[in-house]
């Protein structure tokens, strides 16, 4: 199952329900990133301005919501991905990368919940490779990054990198920048 299907097949037809929806989804988003994994879902309800009952109607379980979130998230950055200029190959690919980073920096705390095991591992993987693999060989064809450096290789070490904690977002910029500065050729 793609990605986008798996979204899709998540959310609700009728009007009122998917404002419920939505609302819930943005407030996950938001509660998430302020109070990390093991914010209340009465939080999150009350913030969406619903009931729990209409939380637990949407998504049965915290990791449920927790999993949806991550997805939605991965969406943008596939989305953004897709949507880049790829005239300068190194700006581009930068560009994705410094996506990555602030996605992987403000979503690390959901992706506890995502394990290989998850309805959503492969299809949220198979997207962002989906990005990422055209993206390291527009820029190795342009001779702008290593020819021994592959996509997986970097993003693996991306997400080695930000899981680290940092001083500030300028630290974790700096530890990326060097990254950067090793792939290039």
């Amino acid at each position: 199952m793609k990605l986008a299907e798996l979204i899709a097949e998540r959310q609700p037809h009728r009007a009122d329900a998917r404002r419920n929806f939505d609302a819930l989804v943005a407030a996950a988003t938001e509660t998430y990133t302020e109070l990390g994994a093991d914010a209340p879902v009465e939080e999150i309800a009350r913030r969406a301005g619903v009931g729990i009952a209409t939380l637990y109607r949407n998504f049965p379980t915290r990791v449920d919501l927790m999993e949806y979130v991550y997805l939605t998230s991965v969406d943008e950055l596939v989305r953004y991905g897709q949507g880049l200029d790829r005239t300068d190959p190194w700006d581009a690919l930068a560009a994705w990368l410094s996506r990555f980073v602030t996605h992987l920096a403000t979503k690390h705390v959901l992706t506890t919940v995502l394990t290989r095991e998850s309805k959503g591992y492969l299809p949220s993987r198979d997207a962002i490779y989906g990005v990422a693999d055209p993206l390291f060989e527009l820029a190795r064809q342009s001779g702008v990054i290593r020819t021994d450096v592959s996509a997986d290789d970097v993003m693996r070490l991306v997400f080695a990198v930000t899981a680290g904690v940092y001083v500030d977002d300028a630290q974790r910029e700096r530890a990326v920048g060097i990254v950067l500065d090793g792939i290039r050729s």
